[in-house]
């Protein structure tokens, strides 16, 4: 079984979500199913399907974040110390030519969020990151098109 890189606040979310399935959502929909079947003919009941259907939803995730907690391979960013971009690290980019900086945290593929300022460490920007130091270039090939980065800091929060 492969390990998963994860830093330790993705991991608390993993945790926190698994806790909300196991004792909100699935005693939840529980209820739901009690519920609906008390309303007689189950083949043609809407409510009983949904909630069926929300049920299978909720333990096909619960199995899956098993999965993943059971694999994950916990990297805790505020003790790392590091000169070059190594995983976990809180990277300010300048955008070559261009006057537009831009912060990226590399964290594991469960826990990207782009929109957040956080990249998959399989993304082609982290892979072209890793190894490089402050003011070292990088050039990225995207499906947008080409662009020129300068590593302008590189911090581990």
């Amino acid at each position: 079984m492969d390990k998963i890189p994860i830093t330790n606040i993705g991991f608390e979310k993993l945790e926190e979500e698994l806790k909300t399935l196991k004792s909100v959502e699935r005693p939840n929909v529980i209820r739901s199913i009690a519920e609906a079947r008390e309303h007689g003919d189950l083949s043609e009941n809407a409510e009983y399907h949904a909630a069926k259907e929300k049920q299978s939803f909720i333990e096909g995730r619960i199995a899956d974040l098993e999965n993943k907690i059971s694999r994950a391979d916990v990297i805790i960013t505020k003790k790392l110390k590091s000169n070059k971009i190594i995983f976990g690290a809180t990277v300010t980019l300048g955008e070559i030519g261009k006057k537009k900086q831009t912060v990226y945290q590399i964290v594991g593929t469960e826990e990207a969020d782009v929109e957040n300022g956080k990249i998959s460490i399989s993304s082609p920007l982290a892979r072209a990151l890793l190894g490089k130091k402050i003011d070292d270039s990088v050039e990225v090939y995207s499906p947008g098109g080409s662009k020129e980065y300068e590593v302008e800091n590189i911090e581990f929060l």
